[in-house]
């Protein structure tokens, strides 16, 4: 009977709610359209960037980062968990022994009655051996309620493991790029540095041969002044930046400071990014939507748990053993001891509080379910956010492009016009700035493309699959 009844579960069973969602993103055609290389699979995503010391820096983080160690730690916990619960529906046996040997006082009360008495010996030996076993028949599935949340818990981890490693690659991705961008931005001020004290060493000339006014070459040296003050703040957000990616590969700020010093200067292109989907597949290409789930299913699980307290509970338990006074005699047939004990449990009159229990269980359930919503939300959010700042960016840098082209030929002529009379100083000084500021500004637009396609990556989930994490048990 009571294998019969163990096949009865209580509670909720887990449905996936049922969420509407549009077919495709809202730029995942121009997305897709972008004229650039194809790279290689989704999960290694970094690798289509074509830098081959981008590609280090995050196969190092994924190996030494401290995030990842800490969360393959918590595993731990989430693995122990699972096996208690497994554990739990099983029988538990326990074998326990003693030994022990007393010399009575004659003068307590007991020890006078022991002398009183002919033949009586104050000094005893005892011996005991036993097999104590206990089973909780789970006649009302609580148990294994518990046992399928604890099984969401484990499986929530490994997807949590991958959310964290999709998270640092990106990061340092993105750490790097930003690196980049600022040393291109750092060459060309000290590029500008260069033309600007060009141009006041030849106001400077002209100044001392009587051609020019002070007010000409104050000016050009206030220009050149603005220029240089750009440089410490650009130092200062380049150091940052590079004590950021020492941290994310699990090193002491200045680590790897030197090895970003051969390539100075140049911004990863951004790739193509491929196999998009569209919305609806990102509950199984996002791991922090397999996370968010599976603490749904947990907390469904659990009010079944709270719900089988309604129901009676019964333990089974049986003693085997042996118990003598002479250890010669312990394993003999008069020694044996042997007891079966079945026990009912039921909490017949607390139904007050287990149902506040249930009602404790299910808030937490809609809890859990509010997160898995707005995670999804906040998901098709990333992914339309990373597509709008690619294209933008990219067809800012375009229209940069063309513009610094153009400002580069009037900067040049505006000097030689200036050499001649034609021109005063205001419009070379005014050539310059628009020329720097254009520059500037395409180096900050390529890097923001770059930026967004890793931010498109890590949106679309970098090439992770669910069944990664439910497989695994």
């Amino acid at each position: 009977m009571a294998f019969l009844l163990s096949g009865c579960t209580v509670g909720p069973n887990y449905q996936r709610p049922d969420l509407q969602s549009p077919p495709a993103f809202m730029s995942q055609a121009a997305v897709a359209a972008r004229s650039v290389p194809a790279g290689p699979e989704a999960s290694t995503w970094w690798a289509s960037f074509k830098d081959p010391l981008l590609s280090d820096l995050v196969n190092q983080a994924l190996a030494q980062n401290l995030d990842i160690a800490e969360v393959i730690a918590r595993g731990v916990q989430a693995r122990a968990a699972l096996r208690q619960a497994d554990a739990a529906l099983l029988p538990s046996a326990t074998l326990s022994g003693q030994a022990a040997a007393t010399r009575q006082s004659i003068e307590s009360p007991a020890g006078r009655l022991i002398a009183a008495t002919p033949g009586s010996d104050r000094n005893a030996k005892y011996y005991e051996v036993d097999l104590d076993a206990r089973w909780e028949i789970d006649l009302f599935g609580g148990l294994r309620r518990e046992r399928e949340a604890a099984i969401a818990d484990y499986v929530a981890f490994r997807a949590d493991v991958a959310a964290v490693r999709l998270a640092v690659a990106a990061q340092v991705a993105d750490t790097y790029i930003v690196i980049r961008g600022l040393q291109t931005r750092f060459a060309i001020a000290e590029a500008q540095v260069r033309t600007q004290q060009h141009l006041v060493d030849i106001v400077a000339l002209q100044y001392r041969k009587g051609v020019a006014a002070e007010l000409q070459l104050r000016q050009a040296e206030g220009a050149l002044s603005q220029v240089k003050a750009t440089l410490p703040l650009l130092q200062m957000a380049l150091d940052s930046a590079e004590n950021a990616l020492d941290v994310l590969l699990g090193a002491q700020p200045g680590t790897y400071r030197a090895q970003l010093l051969p390539m100075a200067g140049t911004i990863p292109t951004a790739p193509a990014v491929a196999d998009i989907g569209g919305p609806a597949d990102l509950l199984r290409r996002r791991p922090d939507l397999t996370v968010a789930e599976q603490k749904l299913i947990s907390a469904n699980a659990l009010v079944g748990s709270a719900i089988s307290e309604y129901y009676p509970k019964l333990d089974l338990s049986g003693l085997l053993g042996t118990a003598t006074g002479s250890a010669s005699r312990l394993f003999t047939g008069a020694a044996n001891q042997s007891q079966g004990i079945a026990g009912l449990r039921w909490r017949l009159f607390d139904f007050a509080r287990v149902d506040a229990e249930i009602v404790a269980a299910k808030g937490r359930r809609a809890e859990a379910l509010a997160a898995y919503r707005l995670a999804i939300l906040r998901a098709s959010e990333d992914v339309e956010n990373a597509f709008s700042a690619l294209i933008n960016s990219e067809s800012q840098s375009r229209d940069l492009a063309e513009g610094e082209a153009s400002l580069a030929r009037a900067q040049r002529a505006s000097l030689v016009a200036y050499k001649g009379g034609v021109v005063s100083l205001i419009e070379v000084l005014d050539a310059d700035g628009r020329l720097l500021t254009t520059r500037d500004a395409r180096a900050q637009a390529q890097t923001q493309a770059a930026r967004a396609a890793v931010a498109s990556f890590r949106a679309l989930g970098g090439g992770w699959d669910s069944s990664r994490a439910s497989g695994v048990l």
